[in-house]
């Protein structure tokens, strides 16, 4: 089949192939259902280097991170230049028109995890992601209480605003666009003090732990979101989940309102053609990162609180602590 996208034709193979089998949906639906929602999340994609999950044979076959760009990808949608943690590199899709994710659907990509920077400087993010991850024993209601709290953090340090979404799973993320000023570590530095002011306000409801013996049964602010070549999943991108869902874009009021439940690939379009992108403004602010950072640089000098672990794949990084779960490091020979 072809499909015409944003000015373009986009030939589409085996469109009756099964990719949900639970609710029947095709690689054909994916692909209408990416055309139908194509500037919301294009305005989420835009410029930006993009990791592809990719399902070729639908959830329930085999998948793989597509990291760079596709052999093969047409010469108009155009690539940027990365460095992974490890110092290797490589060319990501960098979409910049409606077409290419539908394009990428007929490869099987179901979700899309841009990174938070855009082509034209890969090195200083421009959005402050924050993953409000459920762990075991809590659920969506309870990431909703800490978003609601997480909202009034961001406000009182430096007067941000952050824009709400579902997972697409129980979770919420809330991203907040900033000047592009600052680097990796320093975006980092800033999650990690927004992480440790919602745990002195929530003690018993959120947690910046990153060992999970030591979570318990909290939300966890995953600060390490932030660290490059982390992503998290884009706003309309199709979850891998036998139903279907998406991660949602949500006004603030309607944040313990509606449930992660209620978007997914046939439902959202109907959204999006009522409200439209209710993100769409994100493009138009730029906040600063100065308050959460004065913020760190206060929990380092009046409460010694210094870096915390980085993820297992990552070279040691200065100033970070021992990167041993606690359990383990108790019953090591000390030398």
């Amino acid at each position: 089949m072809e499909l015409e996208v944003g000015g373009r034709t986009v030939r589409l193979s085996s469109p009756d192939k099964v990719f949900f089998p639970e609710r029947g949906f095709t690689k054909l639906d994916l692909a209408r259902y990416y055309a139908a929602v194509a500037p919301g999340i294009l305005r989420a994609l835009r410029n930006r280097p993009t990791t592809l999950e990719r399902y070729p044979d639908g959830v329930g076959g085999e998948w793989f991170y597509q990291k760079r760009a596709p052999k093969g990808m047409p010469d108009w949608i155009p690539t940027a230049h990365i460095t992974f943690p490890s110092g290797r590199s490589a060319d990501e899709m960098c979409p910049t028109e409606e077409a290419a994710v539908v394009w990428a659907a007929q490869y099987g990509t179901l979700t899309f995890h841009p990174w938070p920077v855009r082509a034209t400087d890969v090195d200083h993010p421009d959005e402050l992601r924050i993953d409000l991850d459920p762990q075991p024993g809590t659920d969506y209601d309870d990431a909703v209480r800490a978003a609601h709290e997480l909202r009034a953090v961001l406000e009182e340090f430096g007067g941000l605003r952050g824009w709400p979404k579902t997972s697409g799973g129980r979770g919420l993320h809330v991203f907040v666009p900033i000047e592009p000023r600052w680097t990796f570590t320093q975006v980092r530095r800033a999650a990690i003090a927004v992480g440790r002011e919602m745990e002195r306000r929530m003690p018993d409801q959120v947690t910046i732990r990153w060992w999970k013996e030591e979570r318990g049964r909290r939300i966890f602010l995953d600060y390490n979101q932030t660290a490059r070549d982390r992503t998290i999943a884009s706003a309309y991108s199709v979850r891998p989940r036998p139903h279907a869902p998406v991660s949602a874009p949500l006004r603030w009021e309607e944040v313990g309102v509606a449930h992660p439940r209620d978007f997914d690939l046939a439902t959202m379009p109907a959204r999006f053609a009522e409200v439209g992108d209710v993100h769409a403004a994100m493009d138009d602010h730029a906040y600063s990162l100065d308050a959460l950072l004065d913020l760190a640089r206060r929990d380092e000098h009046d409460h010694g609180l210094g870096d915390l672990p980085y993820p297992p794949e990552y070279p040691k990084m200065p100033g970070e602590p021992k990167r041993v779960q606690p359990s383990r490091a108790r019953h090591e020979p000390t030398s």
